[in-house]
């Protein structure tokens, strides 16, 4: 773990910490995927079900999918990796340092483990908006009546997620721009290292001069000073703990 405490000493003197969290954070929170043995679920490939077209073409369907999801995510904990990250920007509060966190994930973990500065880069399931006037809105926590919902603009509620051909907020992508200018510790969690433009931050960052370090449970093709390979919810708290110690 010669590198786990290399980390920790440079966490110790940083000034400016951005976390990058992906999917992997997520699944030790046991949330299902919904996929049967084939991979598909009732007969369609989940990810063929994130795009505008398939809502086009079926939208009680993809609704009923991202509502399984979403109440999925409300049932589920935050796990020990979420709450070492929202320890770390407690502990980078405390020593007068900046910290951000930006997720691909959707489930609204991290803000329930108590992580308070957040971009979402994906979106959330918690908020749906109506699709044809984006006008947003929360539905209650519980399972939708019907499928689709109707909208309050005579539309149809659709989560509000990015789908795959759709862009990036301005705003999400402006916030974590912003971050890349004052980070001197950029950490890469749980993530694939191959879905962009997130993938291009870790890039981004070590050009800024920010040292870059990977915590996932296998090497990806990110360029990274440091990596610390093993489950999120061993390593991240360890890493924290040879950091700061337990108090916050």
């Amino acid at each position: 773990m010669d590198d786990l405490k290399a980390v920790a000493s440079t966490l110790r003197r940083a000034r400016g910490v951005v976390v990058l969290t992906g999917a992997g954070v997520s699944a030790e929170s046991g949330l299902p995927t919904f996929r049967g043995d084939d991979g598909l679920w009732r007969g369609h490939d989940p990810a063929r079900l994130a795009t505008p077209e398939a809502f086009e073409r079926d939208p009680a369907l993809v609704s009923e999918w991202y509502d399984l999801r979403r109440m999925a995510a409300a049932a589920a904990a935050p796990n020990a990796a979420h709450v070492a990250i929202a320890e770390l920007e407690r502990h980078m509060g405390a020593a007068g340092g900046r910290f951000a966190l930006l997720t691909q994930n959707v489930d609204r973990l991290h803000q329930r483990a108590g992580s308070e500065r957040v971009v979402e880069l994906h979106g959330n399931l918690v908020v749906w908006r109506d699709h044809r006037s984006a006008r947003r809105v929360t539905p209650e926590p519980s399972p939708f009546p019907t499928h689709p919902l109707p909208g309050p603009d005579g539309g149809w509620l659709r989560p509000d997620v990015v789908w795959f051909g759709e862009y990036l907020s301005e705003e999400a992508l402006a916030a974590a721009a912003s971050a890349l200018t004052w980070c001197d510790v950029f950490l890469v969690v749980g993530t694939s290292a191959v879905v962009y433009p997130a993938a291009g931050l870790v890039g981004r960052a070590a050009a800024a001069g920010a040292v870059t370090v990977e915590v996932n449970l296998a090497a990806t093709p990110a360029h990274v000073d440091h990596r610390l390979t093993g489950p999120a919810t061993v390593v991240l708290p360890r890493l924290v703990e040879a950091a700061f110690g337990n108090a916050a």
